[in-house]
């Protein structure tokens, strides 16, 4: 018998907006009182609501919302489950029992790490992560005196808390890299710093989610800690598919009014939205009256062609919030990013960064504007486009030699990492396992998947190995999908 017929699931009553919310209570209870164990497979979103009764869009958000909170977890092919975490932290410690009205904010580890350590055993020789940059051929000893530099000028300078909004010199450096780098148009007064790219998803949420009540579009697969930005916020979640163009914005809900994407390298999969989507995206937004979050993570690397204009570029209505960060083009550890948004949006935003932190560091936000203002980030760029253009191209004729036609790499020009299709593969965990014990690490695609119907493959990322490693690496992969 499935465990959710056992369960007392009382509801609201059809129709009432009210549902989802008891729904997500009801479930949320019975895996916190071990009704639904760890471990335990639930229906899809299909069959329950057809047991229920309800709209499959109401068990979808509630799933989603589950998730976020890291009491579920999509687990591919093997459907969603329930995950023991919650039930770990909850045994450990009183705190339930002293502030029983705090709101239970849980994440799975997939939906707040981009790239988590293994639990256990050695650190994998060959590591294919994403979003990792080259650390070692980062020129710290220029940043080094810089930042030197830095701390002498704040020294001679009164003490204060200094501009929320960022730092005015970086604020014109971004201004004038993002111009001429990704023919972004902004002044320093659009720009707002942040603490990485993850800070301005947390802000954007708080300014522009009603709880309960916005419905936020993400691309599926996409990238799981915007997600989670998003549902800590309250919205309601869409998870949109995407094909070889980009988001499919035929599929988009007509009630969605934040539309989530990564035009120029999207994440997981890796292709560029085409020009046409572009413009049908922007004008579906504007007819709506929808917002327009732009990631745009990692497209300063690019290999061939012409960079198509960002949204931020072609919009003319003031809908495009351009998300950037420091993490891939210089270090993670920086905790640098920042949002070019439209005017109307700038002081919400500001007064919101303003209760969050006072503003970023200054030190590292005044070293990495005369890094910018020095020339040095664009060498550090144009150096490391030539490096990366090698292991890119290494890391495609290694899959062409050791995989053979069942591996299918998604066209990319830009971008840390390539997406690898691999249809005819049965159970990627598994495969991503058999290659953890051989000393590889790779990332499977359906860990960024919201729904457990997306493509099979892995992605595979490129910046933090070395080209004469990456052979090899994959030599080993490939005996890990033959079930070596």
């Amino acid at each position: 018998m499935d465990p959710i017929l056992a369960l007392d699931l009382t509801l609201a009553q059809p129709g009432s907006r009210a549902i989802l919310k008891s729904l997500h209570g009801a479930l949320r209870e019975a895996v916190v009182t071990g009704r639904l164990a760890a471990g335990q497979r639930l229906p899809s979103s299909r069959d329950l609501a057809r047991l229920l009764n309800v709209s499959r869009n109401t068990v979808v958000a509630a799933y989603d919302l589950l998730a976020s909170e890291g009491y579920l977890r999509a687990a591919g092919r093997a459907g969603t489950r329930v995950t023991g975490e919650p039930q770990q932290r909850r045994a450990k410690g009183p705190g339930a029992a002293i502030a029983p009205w705090v709101r239970p904010l849980r994440f799975a580890a997939s939906d707040t790490l981009s790239n988590p350590a293994p639990a256990h055993g050695p650190a994998p020789a060959f590591r294919f992560d994403t979003g990792v940059p080259a650390l070692d051929l980062f020129p710290f000893d220029v940043y080094r005196r810089l930042s030197a530099r830095t701390l002498q000028a704040l020294a001679r300078q009164p003490a204060d808390y200094g501009d929320p909004q960022g730092s005015p010199r970086l604020r014109r450096a971004i201004a004038s890299h993002v111009s001429a780098s990704r023919a972004v148009a902004c002044t320093p007064d659009d720009v707002l710093v942040t603490a990485g790219a993850q800070q301005a998803f947390d802000l954007l949420a708080r300014v522009l989610v009603r709880p309960g009540q916005t419905m936020v579009a993400v691309e599926d697969p996409g990238y799981p800690p915007l997600r989670a930005a998003m549902a800590v916020a309250g919205a309601r979640l869409a998870a949109v598919p995407v094909d070889a163009e980009g988001l499919r914005v035929d599929r988009l809900p007509r009630t969605c009014r934040i539309i989530c994407v990564t035009p120029s390298h999207q994440f997981p999969l890796g292709m560029a939205m085409s020009a046409a989507r572009r413009r049908t995206l922007l004008e579906l937004a504007r007819q709506r009256d929808a917002v327009v979050v732009e990631d745009d993570y990692d497209a300063e690397f690019r290999y061939a062609g012409r960079p198509l204009d960002a949204l931020q570029t072609l919009d003319e209505h003031g809908r495009v919030f351009y998300v950037g960060t420091f993490s891939k083009t210089m270090l993670p550890g920086l905790r640098l990013g920042f949002i070019v948004a439209p005017a109307w949006a700038r002081a919400a935003l500001l007064q919101t960064k303003q209760v969050a932190d006072f503003g970023c560091n200054r030190l590292t936000q005044d070293t990495v504007a005369a890094f910018i203002d020095g020339g040095h980030l664009l060498r550090h760029l144009r150096r490391m486009t030539r490096l990366y253009a090698e292991r890119r191209e290494t890391l495609i004729d290694a899959i062409g030699a050791a995989l053979g036609p069942a591996a299918q790499v998604v066209p990319a020009a830009a971008g840390l990492h390539l997406g690898l299709l691999l249809p005819q593969v049965q159970d990627i965990d598994a495969v991503v396992q058999r290659a953890r014990a051989a000393g590889v690490a790779a990332e499977a695609l359906s860990r960024y998947a919201a729904k457990r119907d997306g493509p099979v493959g892995l992605a595979l990322g490129f910046g933090a190995i070395d080209a004469q490693r990456i052979g090899e690496g994959i030599r080993r992969l490939g005996l890990a999908l033959r079930g070596r």
